[in-house]
């Protein structure tokens, strides 16, 4: 079950929104590189995923390459790798995959060293979801005690963050901890919209309504 959570990892961890902080430039690029995440996750077909995915993950190592000194890029990066790893296909996906995971654990790793509040916390919730996704043992990192760990931390930087809450109900639905993932995915549905961002607001809701329609079928 685990790897297969792991090769859907593609639909995983989105839900940054800008700060206003941010220089004007690199704003702006990684407003595109957001918007682009969406609409390969959300709004392009199985077969051209991976094509999509690959355009952008070298846009996002150009981006972080630019500017190393800021955790933001390289946040995005490790997103944008794992839904490479997510959307490759064929029976050698497992061994390009992995490398893909491992490098963006690494990027969140050092992002975490520069600002681990970046993005409201998503270092924390991105690094929990790798955890919890990846397969552990000989294949992979994935520890599902270090995911909890992060995605603690996740909650206590942003507790109305709608990855950090969609991301700890589906560990605890991975878990089988059913009633511990109600509250968490009901969070992400009753959330505001994150106006900027449409397609994922709209994507990662339909994600919690199918995640929480599951666990409530298994608390009596």
């Amino acid at each position: 079950m685990k790897l297969i959570k792991w090769m859907m990892v593609v639909v995983a961890v989105a839900g940054l929104t800008t700060s206003s902080a941010w220089a004007g430039e690199l704003e702006d690029s990684l407003l595109v590189l957001q918007h682009e995440w969406a609409q390969a996750t959300y709004k392009t077909a199985d077969d051209q995923k991976e094509a999509m995915f690959k355009a952008l993950v070298d846009k996002a190592t150009a981006l972080s390459a630019k500017y190393a000194d800021r955790a933001e890029p390289k946040i995005w990066e490790a997103i944008i790798r794992a839904g490479y790893a997510g959307a490759m296909g064929g029976v050698s996906s497992m061994f390009n995959a992995m490398p893909q995971m491992e490098k963006g654990r690494d990027l969140l790793l050092a992002a975490e060293k520069i600002d681990a509040n970046a993005l409201h916390g998503s270092v924390y919730t991105t690094l929990g979801s790798f955890y919890y996704m990846v397969p552990g043992g000989f294949i992979g990192f994935g520890d599902d005690d270090k995911a909890l760990e992060y995605l603690n931390k996740a909650q206590a930087v942003a507790p109305d963050d709608m990855d950090a809450n969609y991301f700890m109900g589906d560990y605890w639905l991975e878990e089988k901890e059913y009633k511990k993932a109600i509250p968490y995915l009901q969070k992400v549905i009753d959330l505001p919209d994150v106006v900027s961002r449409p397609v994922y607001s709209k994507g990662r809701k339909a994600e919690a309504v199918a995640k929480l329609k599951k666990a409530k079928k298994h608390v009596h």
